[in-house]
């Protein structure tokens, strides 16, 4: 980040030097995503880590694993299990056995009881005619039934052509054994449906439940009727830790479920007493944690694929598409699915879309698995998942999100910041797409997570970790990811373009796009595949960067003054580890790029970033390192980079990209400070002094 010197040159920084142009500028930044929020957020605690031994079995301390489709109706399983369904119940009917009888008749010719034989055979033929007439029956009420109808069509297209998890991997094909087997499952959870609302059956649920959600899509009419910013919970409002009054408490979820939310899963009952006022600095514990009543909670898709079961928090009739318009229209509920306070909770087979904020959230859990769920046309995140632990993120996609499609924000703190012993990854994400989005990945001081086995393609940028877009999260600073084995290619979709009106399509991607069909809540540079923005310790290595025109990848400084203190918007006394005095900044230390393919697909074509890698050089800043990476040509040599790659292999020369890790220290890069003051100052995304936000030329 630049710092200005008293004269308004940008200079090496000293600790006369100030940041106050910058500062203001990220001030307006930070607080316009706020504005546009239905509800503020209360201020989050990370959860204990270890087990809850009051369930049986525990909830959190590890990863929960999915239940199975076929053990939704075992009564040795823990649990009850709920059947939500379109239409009504179709129970299934009682056929008469004719083996039974076949036996008897049996045993009365080897008796010589040929009357009774004759009578077993009539009772055979009788019963094989009412068993067939009730089999007719039952499968035509079946037939009949809408989730049915939208469960055998899903089926048959399986069949015949496989089905779509995520779309850089190939269709996955279904046999028809397969098909016969989730349609015989599908039938018998027919028989056991009580609810048409997802909601209704979250909330009979308990401790250890599973809700099985056969296909259709969900509006949930109900809680749509809930009202927003309810005066029954007026008075549960709390202040958050960025000193905003009004945030929504755990209290006020309790009791007001869907005023934010469209689905809400409430895992404990709220504690005895309020969490603190101000909220505490050390947030490792959540401090009014009640008993829980909806912990180790399943939902779970009962369709082939995740296309099946759809819960729509707007409007159905757009499908995985958004409103067409310079002013959309606002959907329905800020949240399409919330777990607060539900350790072990499972989502798994299901499609989220059309929430003004977020399709899916999870905060405040210990112990959360999301797999195969898909997630379109966010206001803000496709997934959010904060202050996590023992989380799990797999075999997903995320697409037309303002702000990211995938953000696993605040994640427990488990890297840098404990003795070595005590290191682990808290949470882990793999095996998904997030493409369409302003931000494939974002997490604001998300801590100790990996990510691996992804594929970022397609948005404005690739991936972001940063520590200021939403400062006084707890985690500061961000350190600690490891990043491995994933694609990031050709982010270069401009969000920032007018909206699209309707008969609009967005893209193609490059100078002709011509209009955007989502709208972006955060500035970013288009044609980026990744960057880090103020963090410490990852470790960024065998990827592949290629097609991204502006840039592979990034890394700047942030000075902790931009986030904490005078010219901050957080407290210090709310965020633990800022300190507005400190210089240099306590972010941008220790990154490590190593292993990377720059600017080469998988395939072996050549497709080249604009640059492979840019670094502001923040002066004082040590431990960053790029090493051991090859660019277009597969070798050192063609790897492109700001500043320029060290003349020397294997050395760190002064104003040189770094890399020897252990003699690494930024001197200061000019050139990169103005371009960031320029940009973070230019958040009306006019390209009058930045050109972040227009389409770079394709390298």
């Amino acid at each position: 980040m630049g710092w200005i010197n008293e004269t308004g040159g940008i200079g090496k920084p000293t600790g006369r030097r100030r940041v106050v142009v910058i500062a203001v500028a990220l001030g307006v930044l930070i607080a316009l995503p706020a504005l546009a929020l239905a509800h503020i957020e209360r201020a989050s605690y990370w959860p204990d880590p270890a087990p809850d031994t009051s369930v049986n079995p525990p909830a959190g301390g590890a990863v929960p694993a999915v239940r199975p489709l076929d053990t939704a109706l075992d009564a040795g399983q823990p649990g009850a299990t709920r059947v939500v369904c379109k239409g009504t119940a179709v129970p299934t009917p009682t056929f008469r056995s004719l083996d039974k009888l076949r036996k008897r008749r049996r045993a009365a010719k080897a008796k010589g009881n040929t009357r009774r034989a004759r009578h077993l055979a009539r009772a055979i033929k009788k019963a094989r005619k009412s068993n067939a007439a009730k089999r007719a029956a039952w499968e035509r009420a079946l037939n009949a039934n809408p989730s049915m109808q939208a469960l055998d069509a899903g089926l048959a297209d399986a069949v015949a052509n496989g089905y779509e998890l995520r779309p850089s991997q190939p269709r996955v094909q279904v046999s028809r054994q397969e098909a016969n087997k989730i349609h015989t499952l599908n039938a018998r959870l027919l028989a056991r449906c009580q609810y048409d609302s997802i909601q209704a059956a979250v909330t009979d649920s308990g401790n250890n439940d599973r809700v099985e959600i056969m296909p259709g899509v969900y509006t949930e009419p109900a809680s749509k009727a809930a009202p927003t910013n309810d005066p029954a919970c007026a008075d549960l409002r709390e202040t958050n830790d960025r000193g905003e009054t009004g945030a929504v408490s755990y209290r006020y979820q309790a009791k007001c479920p869907n005023d934010q939310n469209l689905i809400a899963v409430i895992g404990r009952q709220p504690g005895p007493n309020p969490p603190p006022q101000p909220p505490l600095k050390d947030r490792h514990g959540i401090p009014d944690l009640g008993p829980c009543i909806r912990c180790n909670l399943e939902i779970q898709g009962t369709g082939v694929s995740p296309d099946d079961v759809v819960v729509d928090a707007g409007d159905p009739a757009l499908g995985d598409h958004s409103a067409p318009g310079p002013n959309p229209p606002r959907y329905d509920k800020d949240v399409g699915i919330r777990a607060d306070r539900a350790d072990g909770f499972v989502l798994d087979n299901v499609k989220v879309r059309h929430a003004n904020e977020h399709d899916v959230y999870i905060t405040e859990t210990d112990g959360s698995t999301v797999d195969r769920v898909k997630m379109a046309y966010a206001g803000e995140y496709g997934l959010l998942t904060f202050v996590a632990d023992h989380s799990l993120i797999e075999n997903c996609a995320a697409w037309g999100s303002g702000d990211s499609g995938l953000y696993p924000g605040a994640a427990a703190d488990l890297g840098d910041a404990v003795p070595p012993d005590q290191r682990r990854y808290g949470t882990e994400m793999r095996n998904c797409d997030s493409f369409h989005n302003a931000l494939g990945y974002s997490g604001t001081d998300g801590n100790a997570v990996w990510i691996h086995n992804n594929e970022f393609y397609g948005n404005t940028e690739g991936f972001s970790t940063d520590v200021f877009t939403a400062p006084g999260h707890p985690g500061f600073p961000q350190d600690s990811d490891l990043i491995e084995n994933n694609n990031f290619y050709s982010n270069n979709f401009n969000d920032y373009l007018p909206r699209c009106a309707a008969g609009q399509t967005p893209g193609p991607m490059g100078p002709n796009q011509g209009c955007s069909d989502f709208s972006p809540s955060v500035p970013v540079p288009v044609g980026t595949g990744f960057w880090i923005a103020g963090g410490n310790h990852n470790i960024v290595r065998n990827n592949h960067f290629w097609n991204n025109w502006r840039r592979g990848v990034m890394l700047f400084g942030v000075p902790d003054q931009l986030v904490c203190g005078p010219t901050g918007s957080v407290d210090p006394s709310q965020l633990a580890g800022c300190d507005p005095t400190k210089v240099p900044p306590s972010t941008s230390y220790n990154n490590q790029f190593y292993g990377n393919v720059m600017g080469v697909a998988p395939d072996g074509s050549k497709q080249p970033n604009g640059t492979d890698f840019w670094w502001d050089d923040y002066a004082g800043n040590t431990g960053n390192c790029w090493h051991d990476n090859t660019g277009i040509n597969g070798d050192r040599a063609s790897v492109t980079s700001t500043p320029p790659p060290s003349p020397v292999a294997g050395q760190s020369v002064p104003g040189f990209l770094p890399e020897d890790c252990a003699n690494s220290t930024g001197t200061g890069g000019p050139t990169q400070e103005a371009e960031l003051l320029n940009c973070f100052a230019d958040i009306t995304a006019d390209t009058s002094t930045c050109d972040w936000f227009s389409t770079p030329a394709k390298p």
